[in-house]
């Protein structure tokens, strides 16, 4: 009987979640269908309902968005991303300087905890960073405020930046197009006993690590090439969007405030890092600083290669150093986590 109750607070949960990346989508919302399930959820959870996501289809999704994420590891990536190694140096070092400076900045500045610290500063992919805070002593509600205000903060400048700078590109991405259906299902089995190995191994969400590592190899040596059906990334990202609105629960006025200013002093921060990692990777490079922009600024994964693409600056440049990006904090954050475990 409680397990029924339980999918039946699902379906509900997904139902608010579903409208908000709806409403998001027409408003035109950065990352709608993450960003918006996360706030109509919070809402309705603030409110009084009773909202939930069962641990089975919370794993499924931790799946699929690790999958979704090692799908962008083509051959070409790999390629464009091995022939830049003085910006890939240049990319690493802001990173960890972002982060560091970002967790200091919000520890003694705003009073978050190690912890939550630490995730709330990660220049990474918002659905990964949340996906490890959901699985370690982290305050979920306050990492997903200031992560959510960085991806629309970043959204909104660098474009501007990149106008500023006045660069117009001519290079194209090549589209592999959609993943085979027998692909698909036989990378499942193989994420799932990687995520296991790593749970074993005590790695911060395993699930999401291992399904991102069997994806990587499995694209990036065209074993398994092809976009995951969009239909399906949709509805992963809804799902953890909801999974974190039902985490709102008793959230003062006064932690609000302090999260979103928060996430607007370490979002500039980060922003500056960035462009000047950009700056001094031009020089050594001779590409375009817009180009060099996209790929340093950490925004979603999705929202700068689609500025790359829509404006031909070396999109698969941009994809490389993305996905570069994600494969260190993929070994950076876990190695922080368990440090920080360890004191």
């Amino acid at each position: 009987m409680g397990n029924k109750r339980a999918w039946v607070e699902a379906l509900g949960t997904l139902a608010v979640g579903a409208a908000g990346a709806a409403l998001f989508w027409l408003i035109g919302f950065p990352a709608a269908v993450l960003t918006g399930p996360a706030a109509a959820v919070s809402v309705a959870t603030i409110l009084g309902m009773p909202t939930m996501i069962p641990p089975l289809l919370r794993d499924g999704v931790f799946l699929l968005i690790g999958i979704t994420i090692g799908s962008t590891v083509t051959p070409e990536v790999i390629d464009t991303a091995m022939a830049w190694p003085l910006s890939l140096f240049v990319l690493g070092t802001t990173l960890l300087v972002a982060l560091m400076l970002g967790k200091t900045v919000l520890m003694r500045g705003f009073g978050f905890d190690r912890m939550t610290a630490l995730m709330s500063a990660a220049p990474g992919h918002l659905s990964y960073v949340l996906s490890i805070s959901a699985d370690i002593a982290a305050d979920v509600r306050q990492v997903a405020l200031v992560q959510s205000v960085r991806v629309l903060l970043l959204t909104l400048l660098v474009p501007v930046l990149v106008s500023f700078w006045g660069v117009a590109g001519t290079s194209r991405l090549v589209d592999h197009g959609t993943i085979a259906p027998l692909a698909l299902a036989m990378t499942f089995p193989v994420a799932i006993a990687a995520g296991l190995l790593f749970k074993r191994l005590q790695v911060p969400a395993p699930l999401l690590i291992g399904a991102m590592l069997v994806s990587s190899v499995g694209h990036g040596t065209s074993v398994t090439p092809g976009a995951i059906p969009s239909w399906l990334t949709v509805a992963a990202f809804v799902c953890m969007g909801s999974l974190i609105g039902t985490r709102f629960r008793g959230f003062g006025k006064r932690e609000l405030a302090s999260a979103l200013s928060a996430g607007v002093v370490l979002t500039l921060m980060v922003c500056a890092v960035a462009a000047v990692g950009a700056i001094v990777a031009a020089r050594i490079t001779g590409l375009p600083p817009a180009a060099l922009l996209l790929a340093f600024a950490p925004g979603g994964v999705e929202i700068m290669a689609a500025l790359a693409v829509e404006t031909g600056l070396e999109p698969a440049f941009v994809a490389g150093h993305h996905v570069f990006r994600l494969l260190v904090l993929g070994i950076l954050i876990p190695m922080f986590v368990m440090r920080h475990r360890s004191l």
